[in-house]
């Protein structure tokens, strides 16, 4: 008899053992560790950092679609400014705009240095609100220039305490000088008008939005010989949501997929284009079971007479009302009225 091996066993109770094996382990590689999930889930002790879940929530990137007119109407708004509050200080400005950026309104609130001065104004026509942040170093360099401050010193900075009566309403002559040159800017695109509402010093009262929500930040440098500061234009994008066809376009009168040569030739075209009309004697209702029993020689009578108002249908919709006549040869209907149909 013979004697089995058993080696020979293992291998047959297992053929394929060590394809298992790697298997195995392969699979239990894949399988995450406790420090892995808590990085994962951003829910370790260190919180500094975030990671996984969580910096993908919270991360201060926000991708939106490029508005190219916009950046014409901030262009237009510079050379718009430059000349007003040249006039309104009576001293050299120039004025040039830093950047356009897209944020979420919260992390802007968040990001606003103090103290600075926050206008609230509204448009009118697009029915919404919008944000001018002016910082400090700007409103201390007007206040110094309209007072008769010293040319060629820098504005005094007077750091823990409140702005005064007389600071506050010099910004406001400003603000309104500057919302007007904004409305001049956006006029070429959409007439509206922008109206200045309230000025704030704390951004706690300035949010006009969701904290979530996407805005578009303009940044504005203003200089006046060695001072100056900047302004910073918020405008949230359920602002711009009524004229946002219009800022999509790459330059000014631009027609998306509009042909005005197909558009008059169509327009021709229907004008010579041939329809049928059907002129309505009479409307009868009957069973289906009468319909069957129609032979050749049944007569259906009709509630009409000669006088009657004959409707004339193209297809189903209703368009005159008329009269039957006869005109040579041939029996005719003459049009007395256009049937007005009901919008829906």
């Amino acid at each position: 008899m013979a004697q089995n091996n058993p080696d020979d066993s293992a291998q047959m109770v297992n053929p394929l053992g060590s394809d298992f094996n790697q298997e195995e382990d392969q699979s239990v590689s894949q399988i995450l560790n406790q420090d892995e999930i808590d990085s994962l889930l951003n829910s370790g002790e260190a919180l500094d950092g975030q990671t996984g879940v969580r910096a993908l929530l919270n991360t201060t990137t926000v991708s939106y679609e490029r508005l190219p007119m916009l950046e014409i109407v901030f262009d237009r708004l510079v050379r718009l400014m430059s000349t007003t509050l040249r006039n309104f200080t009576q001293f050299n400005i120039e004025i040039t705009l830093e950047g356009i950026d897209t944020m979420r309104f919260g992390d802007y609130l968040d990001a606003v240095a103090q103290p600075s001065m926050m206008s609230v104004f509204k448009a009118e026509e697009w029915d919404n609100s919008g944000l001018m942040t002016i910082d400090s170093s700007l409103i201390y360099t007007v206040v110094d220039v309209l007072l008769g401050g010293r040319r060629g010193t820098a504005a005094m900075r007077l750091d823990g305490r409140p702005y005064t009566v007389i600071e506050r309403n010099l910004i406001v002559k400003m603000v309104h000088l500057i919302l007007s040159d904004l409305s001049a800017a956006f006029d070429p695109l959409s007439p509206v008008t922008f109206r200045f509402d309230r000025l704030e010093t704390n951004p706690r009262f300035a949010m006009i939005s969701r904290p979530s929500n996407a805005a578009v930040l303009a940044k504005f440098r203003i200089d006046m010989e060695d001072r100056g500061g900047r302004i910073e234009l918020l405008l949230p994008y359920a602002m711009l949501e009524p004229v946002r066809e219009l800022l999509l376009q790459g330059f000014m009168g631009e027609k998306f997929g509009r042909d005005s040569i197909w558009e008059n030739h169509l327009a021709e075209a229907l004008w010579v284009s041939e329809v049928n009309l059907l002129a309505v004697l009479d409307r009868h209702m009957t069973s289906l079971k009468q319909v069957l029993q129609w032979k050749v020689g049944t007569k259906l009578l009709l509630n009409a007479n000669p006088d009657s108002e004959v409707e004339m249908v193209c297809g189903d919709i209703p368009m005159f009302y008329g009269h039957m006549g006869r005109k040579g040869d041939h029996i005719a209907v003459q049009i007395e009225d256009k049937i007005k149909r009901q919008k829906d």
